[in-house]
């Protein structure tokens, strides 16, 4: 009997656990740590911070979930991990595992700038659900009092979707209380150019990125970092001062400290380096599934950036995982899967959306992707809260990754929908910085 351990229990370990039990005999223990008693649909908190949506309705009970489907489930922090003895600990317990899938999601690296984050700095978040309502309440103060407001993303962000779903759904909601003239919006980011998304070759996301910008009146920042924050305004790198009631910055991010701490483990962020089958490659009783996962920046740009982990990436990974860990159990057979990522967001604006797709995540050695596209309408605001509802379905139910999508968009394709619109004069251009 194998005891297979998956440490994290959100967009990535809790399907990760799923396919494990699917692919696993009832003989192997499968086995979910997470220091959270519950799960939440991370994309959906941007709509909690700004109220439009309450945090229960996004998320599950482990406890009363997981059992239900020969899962062990242990709520508590993992403190330590010994990759060569195969052991955790949690706080004074420790626990030895065979297989150990290290899904633990990003640690926020609010010591990045001085102010930065809601606890002790002056910048709110929506990364977990705790930052997700704090934000929410700062929200409802603004709203007695409203002034400018920034949103963007620091040097070292990697996820930069929720920053541009977050300014285009506070224009539309301050628009339908009547205080959009009241309120400058100023979006601020360490992107190259608006529209980079951490990804790169996304040249028409730009354009559009840019168009609903200024639609919207909302001033864009491209190739722009923060030094500092106070708590009234932004303070810039090239000594620029951007005043701010309300500010939502988006952090970088690093891996959790007793990942750091384990000698051989992680790069110097804390993030697991992992071959193509997403298995450790020193420590063969590791894998990694997520935003913990190592993944090269796509491009060097002026300011760094990191590549993005989205949900259907971690889906991906978590497929992998499960059959190549099944197959050194010789409970099944074939060949290790290897998956290409593609990163689908979805993000909702309010009165529209944008779903950007890059298949695959990383391109090829000239550079060039299957597909790299940009599509917008309403359908997408749609879209988006119709998988929200699948998707807890699906962890409630302890589905597995059914077959449409584990094809993704390659197998069902995008129909009925309107690609984005891009100047002729501007199509032969590079995005300058």
């Amino acid at each position: 009997m194998a005891r297979v351990v998956v440490i994290g229990a959100g967009l990535g370990g809790l399907p990760a656990a799923y396919e494990l039990r699917h692919a696993l005999p009832q003989e192997h223990q499968i086995t979910l740590i997470s220091n959270q008693p519950k799960f939440t649909f991370v994309p959906s908190l941007p709509w909690v911070g700004l109220g439009l949506k309450s945090l229960d309705r996004i998320q599950l009970d482990l406890a009363n979930t997981v059992p239900q489907h020969g899962i062990e489930f242990i709520q508590a922090a993992v403190t330590a991990i010994d990759p060569k003895s195969r052991q955790l600990t949690m706080g004074d317990t420790t626990l030895d595992y065979d297989y150990a899938v290290i899904a633990t999601g990003p640690e926020l690296a609010l010591d990045a700038l001085p102010g930065l984050g809601p606890e002790g700095g002056y910048t709110h978040s929506v990364c977990n659900p705790h930052h997700a309502l704090l934000a929410s309440e700062a929200w409802e103060k603004f709203l007695a009092d409203p002034g400018p407001i920034v949103v963007g993303a620091s040097p070292g962000a990697s996820c930069f979707g929720p920053a541009y779903e977050f300014a285009f759904l506070l224009h539309h909601v301050l628009k339908q209380k009547g205080l959009r003239a009241q309120v400058p919006i100023t979006f601020i980011t360490s992107e190259p150019y608006a529209g980079h998304l951490g990804i790169g070759g996304m040249a028409k996301s730009r354009w559009l990125i840019r168009k609903f910008m200024a639609d919207r009146e909302i001033e864009l920042m491209e190739n722009t970092a923060i030094s500092h924050f106070s708590p009234d305004a932004v303070h810039l790198a090239d000594g620029r001062e951007i005043p701010a009631r309300f500010t939502m910055v988006l952090p970088p991010f690093r891996g959790p400290r007793f990942l750091r701490e384990a000698p051989g483990l992680t790069d110097a962020k804390g993030f697991i380096p992992v071959l193509p089958t997403y298995r450790h490659p020193d420590f063969e009783s590791i894998y990694s599934v997520g935003v913990i996962t190592q993944l090269k920046a796509v491009e060097q740009t002026p300011i760094p950036t990191g590549a993005p982990k989205v949900g259907l990436m971690s889906e991906e990974m978590a497929l992998a995982v499960a059959h190549n860990i099944a197959l050194e159990l010789g409970v099944t057979t074939g060949s290790q899967s290897k998956p290409t990522l593609q990163a689908v967001c979805f993000a909702d604006f309010g009165n529209t959306g944008a779903l950007f797709l890059a298949d695959p995540l990383l391109p090829d050695a000239s550079g060039e992707r299957d597909r790299a596209l940009i599509f917008h309408g309403i359908w997408v605001s749609w879209m988006k809260a119709g998988f929200e509802k699948y998707f807890l379905t699906k962890m409630r139910l302890g589905w597995t990754i059914p077959w449409f999508e584990r094809w993704g968009f390659r197998a069902i394709g995008l129909p009925l929908v309107t690609p984005v619109p891009v100047p002729e004069q501007s199509r032969s251009l590079t995005p300058t910085v």
